[in-house]
């Protein structure tokens, strides 16, 4: 059986912007959204890795745009869409991957870490609709993929992570809700839902984590083989090739051995 020009590069046509996509799950997202066919927008404050992934990206004949932004601030936020519009096409997929997570006890009071975390993994993902949402209702079309967590979809019984745990059940019920008010306007939203993901700063977190009472309860090397980014990016991919009609919600993605 031959495979067509359009089960080749299903994306063909299509732009994407991906957030903090200078490393692990976003660096995999853009790299699998461009050999889709779509033209990528990569966000992240670190520009020298952006650089090197749309190097990559150029050299295996795909599009990709490398930009300097910080999700935190709003105004850069609608300066990326802007750029990205203005010279790939309007945004027809918008990856809200940026986020961060801190292992600490609430009595131990890291306050600006829980700003922190709040900051990014909130105020971020809503900066970015903003910049697209309207567009996107306008032209009838655009799909809004959230990067949400297994944490997003159910307490998971371990210390240190209630303020990141509260940024994800944000993050599921925005869009829950979103997804209800968009839809007649030919708008999809999905949450991806990883577990643990072997990206670049999760071995190095785990083994140098300052909070001693949640330290003894996250051992690394874990018991078991966790995620590669790749597989997160695999998920992203599925959600975003559905025909216009199909609406995939949500995608929880976790290690065999560690189910809910």
């Amino acid at each position: 059986m031959q495979t067509s020009a359009r089960d080749d590069k299903p994306l063909s046509g299509k732009v994407a912007v991906v957030t903090g996509a200078s490393s692990g799950i976003g660096a995999a997202i853009s790299r699998q959204l461009a050999a889709a066919g779509a033209k990528v927008a990569m966000a992240a404050r670190r520009e020298n890795l952006l650089k090197e992934i749309q190097d990559e990206i150029s050299k295996e004949g795909g599009v990709a745009l490398a930009v300097k932004c910080d999700v935190m601030n709003r105004a850069e936020v609608k300066e990326l869409i802007q750029h990205t519009e203005s010279t790939l096409g309007p945004v027809d997929i918008l990856v809200n991957n940026a986020g961060i997570w801190v292992i600490r006890c609430m009595k131990n009071l890291h306050e600006e870490e829980w700003n922190q975390q709040v900051d990014v993994n909130i105020k971020g993902v809503l900066n970015c609709i903003g910049a697209v949402i309207s567009g996107m209702c306008e032209r009838k079309r655009g799909h809004i993929v959230n990067m949400s967590s297994q944490n997003g979809k159910t307490v998971i019984p371990l210390v240190g992570i209630a303020v990141y745990t509260g940024s994800k059940f944000f993050v599921e019920g925005m869009s829950r809700t979103l997804r209800q008010e968009v839809c007649k306007d030919g708008v999809r939203v999905t949450c991806i839902q990883p577990g643990e993901v072997e990206t670049p700063g999760f071995a190095r977190y785990l083994m140098t984590m300052e909070d001693e009472q949640c330290k003894q309860l996250y051992t690394y090397p874990r018991p078991y083989q966790i995620l590669e980014p790749e597989v997160i990016a695999q998920a992203v991919l599925y959600a975003v090739t559905q025909p216009e009609h199909v609406a995939v919600n949500e995608i929880l993605v976790q290690p065999r051995e560690a189910p809910l």
